[in-house]
């Protein structure tokens, strides 16, 4: 990992894994340039126990080959092989048919007075990867489940929503756009939007 020397006010990081200060950068993404908030970690141990789900951040900023366009302005990224990097390159297929996939529109905007979740500016979740409810069954107070509620009530109007555009024709992508309208006049986020790097607001 590249060393505070490197970067200048090192001591203003925090670990983008466990929050403490941070002096250390990951040095794919000090090449990338890469914002360095989400590139610093407190020591080699905290980095190497983040690397699976740091290392999406690499694959998003990577440039695309010549001629094959951007992440930006070509939507998401193609995976060809298990294992392998993304590619804006549109797969190879043995079409049987004349149905093909449809281009993916710019990715929507969510207005300044919704809560963003951890993930909604790189892409990378942050707390949840370490968070203890991964391996624990949280018995859950009732003014907890009273706000669980509130929210599948919400889901549920979000739903419907979606539902009563549903039609022969209509394409997700305009299913996207009510979900994503319908959510933000309930003053929510829509999850998916940017879960590591997924482009649209539902998954249709």
């Amino acid at each position: 990992m590249a060393g505070g020397s490197d970067v200048a006010e090192p001591a203003s990081l925090s670990c983008a894994s466990c929050g403490k200060p941070a002096q250390l950068q990951c040095p794919k993404c000090v090449q990338l340039k890469l914002p360095r908030e989400t590139a610093a970690f407190c020591t080699q141990d905290c980095f190497k126990a983040s690397w699976s789900s740091h290392k999406s951040v690499h694959l998003k900023a990577k440039p695309s080959e010549p001629g094959t366009g951007t992440p930006d302005n070509e939507g998401w990224l193609y995976c060809l092989k298990k294992g392998q990097a993304r590619t804006p390159k549109l797969p190879y297929f043995d079409w049987t048919g004349t149905l093909r996939p449809y281009p993916i529109s710019s990715k929507r905007v969510v207005p300044a007075h919704i809560d963003l979740p951890d993930w909604a500016a790189d892409g990378t979740p942050k707390v949840e990867p370490n968070s203890d409810l991964q391996h624990v069954v949280e018995i859950k107070k009732p003014e907890q489940i009273e706000r669980m509620r509130e929210t599948c009530l919400i889901a549920r109007k979000v739903l419907d929503k979606a539902a009563s555009v549903i039609r022969p024709g209509i394409t997700t992508d305009e299913i996207d756009r009510v979900v994503h309208e319908a959510t933000i006049a309930e003053g929510g986020y829509p999850s998916p939007l940017n879960y590591h790097f997924f482009p649209k607001s539902c998954c249709t």
